[in-house]
């Protein structure tokens, strides 16, 4: 069982690395809406792809130090909670913005702390950069099995 004080500075460092994403998401967002013109659902989109990139190979090498697990394993967990994510920042930004007639940036600022911690570090901590060891597990379910069938 992890210390108390790993644990904290875990978190800590987590959520570092969720401000620098929020920066990058935040910053492309803007440019793309404020420069570019472009409708803030699609910029939103944009922006959430840019600072997840971010985030997964900051939380792979230094949060979380999970290079003894696969990379494609990773890739793969973190691009489902990240569709998750995308999902519940995108929409939470466009119904909060409707809903409350406010400048998109207040409904996305909102949205995005409630998925960072709700949804974004529990999945990550508990899933994407934590070995649950599937193989073993498999293999001593169908060991156990089979010593019941023996047993039988």
């Amino acid at each position: 069982m992890r210390s108390l004080k790993h644990t904290i500075i875990t978190f800590c460092k987590a959520q570092l690395s969720a401000q620098i994403a929020t920066v990058v998401d935040f910053t492309v967002t803007a440019l793309l809406t404020e420069l570019c013109g472009m409708w803030y659902l699609i910029a939103t989109f944009l922006g959430a792809l840019s600072g997840g990139v971010v985030n997964c190979i900051v939380n792979y090498h230094w949060v979380f130090k999970a290079q003894e697990l696969k990379k494609q394993f990773v890739a793969i967990k973190y691009l489902f909670v990240w569709c998750g994510s995308i999902l519940l920042n995108t929409a939470g930004t466009y119904v909060l913005t409707e809903l409350s007639a406010r400048h998109y940036l207040i409904s996305k600022v909102v949205v995005a702390v409630l998925v960072g911690f709700l949804w974004n570090y529990q999945m990550q901590r508990l899933f994407v950069y934590r070995d649950n060891h599937i193989k073993d597990k498999l293999e001593r379910l169908r060991t156990h099995r089979e010593q019941q069938i023996e047993e039988n």
